[in-house]
């Protein structure tokens, strides 16, 4: 986005909004780090996408092995030439201070997992080919980053939780079951434009690719699987808050554990409302007011250069 794109643009696309109805109770520093970095995130998927439309490999190549470095030395690429990058590296830089080292190294091996995954999508896009509907659900929660905003639940907390919290299977799913929710309503809600701009990744695309439905009917399937998610974490919310009591044994580490476990969880609730009144209110989605339906008004959209 140009400086005169995002003084038009960047209030009503409410990117920022989205992270503040997610990380409630969060530090107002860290809910700025994950804010920035939440638009620096939509600003990449759309340099992302006009590299797809504009065929140019060779500047998505050179971004992706940029970001990875980035990603491992934030400090190293704070001046970087191309913005993007430089973006990229503060807001990492800044994320990386907020909690031990270790939850640093899990923050970066998911996000080096993004990035691949949104190589795949390059390719897949370039060549036209469409997942099959399980290849696309195993993509998606890469290219939606499920793992890193999930990650992002701690620091909002103020506490790294251990291997034995994160990965018990009531905590573990419900927070599974509040990202799924939002990647398969994103696709919904994103069906007229990535239609319009001949995608290849949406789950109602793959159904009616590979599954054989009508455009009418794979709609009726996604929502039918948004509208399970909520089903099932109500019911796993239960069983993880009953996890979530008795992390507090009576000891002081007990407590802290407990406090900022139920934390995350009750920010896995929110995210369902935050994701749903987002795409009801940015104008990231508002494609019938687009002059091309396949086209942001807010991107530039220049067909020439490998910067």
């Amino acid at each position: 986005m140009s400086a005169d794109k995002v003084a038009e643009y960047a209030d009503g696309l409410c990117y920022t909004d989205l992270m503040a109805g997610y990380y409630l109770g969060a530090p107002d520093d860290v809910l700025q780090a994950i804010g920035d970095f939440s638009a620096w995130f939509f600003v990449w998927d759309d340099r992302h996408d006009r590299d797809i439309v504009h065929d140019r490999p060779a500047a998505w190549r050179r971004l992706k092995a940029r970001l990875h470095r980035a990603l491992d030395s934030p400090r190293t690429h704070l001046h970087h030439e191309d913005p993007l990058v430089a973006g990229f590296a503060d807001s990492v830089g800044r994320l990386y201070s907020l909690l031990p080292r270790t939850w640093n190294g899990r923050f970066a091996r998911h996000f080096h997992a993004v990035i691949e995954a949104y190589d795949r999508e390059f390719r897949n896009r370039r060549e036209g080919i469409v997942p099959t509907v399980e290849e696309y659900l195993a993509l998606r929660r890469l290219t939606f980053a499920h793992w890193i905003w999930t990650d992002l639940l701690e620091p909002s907390a103020g506490c790294e939780l251990p291997d034995f919290v994160r990965k018990y299977p009531a905590f573990r799913r419900a927070a599974l079951l509040s990202q799924e929710f939002a990647a398969w309503y994103n696709d919904l809600c994103s069906l007229p434009k990535e239609m319009a701009g001949d995608e290849v990744h949406n789950l109602g695309i793959s159904l009616v690719t590979h599954e054989g439905l009508t455009l009418e009917e794979a709609v009726e399937e996604v929502r039918r699987r948004v509208e399970e998610c909520v089903t099932e974490f109500l019911h796993t919310e239960r069983m993880a808050l009953r996890f979530v009591e008795d992390l507090d044994d009576g000891t002081v580490r007990g407590k802290e554990l407990s406090c900022a476990a139920r934390a995350c969880l009750a920010n896995m609730r929110n995210w369902f409302s935050s994701v749903y009144w987002f795409h009801h209110e940015s104008g990231r989605y508002m494609v019938d007011s687009w002059d091309d339906r396949s086209t942001p008004p807010y991107v530039n959209n220049e067909a020439a250069g490998e910067k």
